[in-house]
């Protein structure tokens, strides 16, 4: 017969999958993938499911069995290992014990076959117990259980029972009988190094670290690189993992903007460092205020010491002075008039930035980039947080990260790119390592459920979104009217709600007054020197640090925190009030050897950050990994409060009283007894 697309086993649907297998599913190391098929058979033979991950050569390193779900759904979580290509492929089968213990149990109790339905038994336990891959151990029982079976001496209930015994149940399951074994294709997976998928970032600018306004003038003197090296043990201490830092390089004069974006600048205004490029240099030259390469070098060794990961900016653009545009006119737009065209996101207008035009000379374009991009590796940089990668064609991103990580495999590419959905997935196909997101807008409960479950169960496998709480050029209003508390539920929020989150400079200062008419910050640190007293603010428990610190903290501890695809999302009997757990498998048994240990944390937050909220929480239990010896006589557990060391014994039905004043939020984790 000639080979048909659909197997012995039809198996559909298969997840996590990108553009059919053309681009692999995203991965870090320890990562548990959601896998899941769509797989069913005619007749009633009972069917087993297992997914299979496979290594660079094809090689099994894992094997999981999949559970049925309703409508021949098939799911379960297969863990990743090591850092590199890999693949997984779902593996089909009849089950033949499971088929013939419903069988036998059924027709028996009924009298109908019994002694065909015996023999069967016996002869299939026959089979099972020579099969040299199984234990002795094993061997034995199912041996034992075969003999049992066919003992036509004894109660044919007896001898059911020896075939249907616990014992016999589990050496089947550590390696079931299968028949009729059907393959999927093989789709592959890239598991990436643990700052792709996992981490916390923090955002200042170098030149505002350190910087000093004389008081009789006015006059600014920029922060370097050296002063900046201070401001990196402040950053470390809040136990953050990457400094990002904005532009470095020189910023142009022509059509320099002043404070708040004001088209004219005074001859002391620094510039946007987005405006990249004077005649001082371009993107591959430091700006000369900030110091020198060989300042850079030291505020990386300082960073890495302290356990940072250094992020530079990657904006494709220039200002008019950029040594591009007088070199390569051909890599800009020209207007009619004969003018290059400046950059505009309406309403908003950059008549210091020139885009880039990759249709005009691509390969001497992509080459220059890529020149540059080698050049900061080479000097300590691991990271890039790409400005406005949607401006650029997706194609070019696919071949820069390509040639990039081909060399370098383990840097890393933000995309910043808040826009149309579409672009932003294919972006995160095309080789961006994460995403900026629209977690920043999101403020209700139902949005942020909504949220929560498109990132996690839709598009984890090729979207991993950092969930920054502010940038430079975004305070919400949420931020800007919710005062303290706003502050604190935001950062819980993405702390707790993705393995990636990012904080810019002035959040733990409360910063939120707005440029009248924006949704961005008055006096914006863009355009401008800031001065901020961070130490001032906390010897006064005027500061945030010692709350992001704590969230830092039990992200480090929970394992589940670093996890985008294991969200459950718990309803609640209040509109403001949010619930939802994240579990992680840490070990396959117990020391007892009983049930799979889990570490689980459950956050419930009052989204309202002016009043106190109160009402029900429903968990649904089964999701927490909780395990017998976890439950009190009452049918409580406990639950450990991360935030205030608090404990309480905790149901599947819970009441909860948050005073967003006092603390909006419950990070619960599971009490497990010694």
């Amino acid at each position: 017969m000639s080979q048909t697309r659909v197997g012995r086993i039809p198996i559909t649907h298969v997840q996590p999958v990108v553009d059919g297998g053309a681009v692999p599913a995203k991965a870090v190391p320890d990562t548990d993938l959601e896998v899941g098929a769509t797989v069913f058979r005619e007749g009633h033979d009972l069917l087993g499911v297992q997914a299979v991950l496979l290594d660079a050569k094809g090689k099994e390193r894992a094997r999981i069995t999949l559970e049925e779900q309703p409508n021949d759904r098939w799911t379960g979580r297969l863990r990743t290992r090591g850092v590199g290509k890999a693949a997984f492929r779902v593996e089909a089968y009849t089950d033949a014990y499971a088929t013939w213990a419903h069988n036998a149990e059924v027709k028996i109790a009924a009298g109908v076959d019994v002694e065909v339905m015996l023999t069967e038994g016996a002869r299939l336990l026959s089979r099972a117990a020579l099969e040299k891959d199984r234990s002795a151990a094993d061997q034995r029982t199912l041996a034992a259980a075969a003999e049992g079976l066919a003992n036509g001496a004894d109660q044919p209930m007896n001898r059911l029972g020896a075939g249907l015994s616990v014992e016999v149940r589990a050496a089947i399951g550590r390696l079931p009988l299968k028949e009729l074994v059907t393959l999927s294709p093989d789709y592959p997976i890239l598991v990436e190094r643990d700052a792709a998928g996992r981490g916390a970032w923090y955002e200042f600018f170098p030149r505002s670290e350190g910087a000093v306004r004389d008081p009789d003038t006015g006059q600014w003197t920029s922060g370097t690189f050296r002063t900046a090296i201070a401001s990196l043990d402040r950053v470390a201490a809040m136990e953050f993992d990457v400094i990002y830092l904005p532009p470095i390089h020189p910023i142009g004069e022509i059509n320099r903007k002043g404070p708040n974006n004001t088209l004219v600048a005074g001859p002391a205004d620094p510039g946007s460092p987005w405006a990249i490029g004077s005649a001082q240099g371009g993107h591959d030259a430091i700006h000369p205020d900030l110091g020198t390469f060989e300042d850079f070098a030291a505020f990386v060794a300082r960073a890495q010491e302290l356990g940072l990961e250094v992020a530079l900016d990657l904006a494709l653009q220039a200002a008019p002075d950029h040594p591009w545009a007088k070199e390569h006119q051909e890599w800009f737009t020209t207007r009619v008039d004969g003018s290059i065209a400046y950059a505009e996101n309406p309403p908003k207008k950059y008549q210091d930035i020139y885009p880039l035009n990759f249709d005009n000379d691509p390969d001497g374009l992509s080459r220059e980039i890529l020149r540059i991009v080698l050049e900061w590796i080479d000097r300590g940089v691991t990271i890039f947080r790409v400005d406005n990668p949607h401006t650029k064609p997706v194609w070019f991103w696919e071949w820069l990260i390509g040639k990039v990580n081909r060399k370098h495999p383990g840097i890393v590419f933000l995309a910043e790119a808040f826009t149309r959905p579409s672009m932003m997935h294919a972006l995160g196909r095309a080789g961006f390592q994460q995403s900026y997101s629209y977690f920043t807008w999101r403020n209700t409960k139902e949005e942020i459920e909504d949220y929560l479950q498109e990132i996690s169960h839709g598009t984890a496998a090729f979207f991993r979104p950092n969930f920054f709480v502010n940038t430079p050029d975004i305070l919400t209003e949420y931020l800007q009217y919710g005062g303290p508390a706003a502050f604190k539920i935001r950062a819980v929020l993405a702390a707790m709600g993705s393995p990636l989150w990012g904080v810019y400079a002035g959040y733990e200062l409360f910063e939120h007054v707005a440029r009248p008419g924006a949704e961005e910050y008055i006096d914006n640190e863009k355009y401008e020197y800031k001065a901020r007293d961070f130490a001032a603010a906390e010897a006064s428990g005027r500061s945030l640090a010692p709350y992001l610190t704590r969230l830092n903290q039990i992200r480090r501890a929970h394992p589940a925190l670093g996890e985008l695809s294991n969200v459950v999302i718990h309803p609640t009997s209040d509109p403001a009030v949010l619930a939802f757990s994240k579990t992680k498998v840490l070990s396959p048994k117990s020391s007892k050897g009983g049930s799979p240990v889990s570490d689980t944390v459950i956050v419930v937050v009052n989204l309202d950050p002016h009043s106190v909220r109160e009402g029900m929480v429903y968990l649904d239990l089964s999701t927490l990994g909780l395990e017998s010896s976890d439950f009190h006589a009452d049918g409580t557990f406990t639950v450990n409060e991360l935030l205030t060391g608090q404990s309480w014994q905790w149901g599947s039905q819970n009441y909860v009283r948050l005073d967003a004043h006092v603390e909006p939020a419950h990070i619960l984790s599971i009490g497990r007894k010694a």
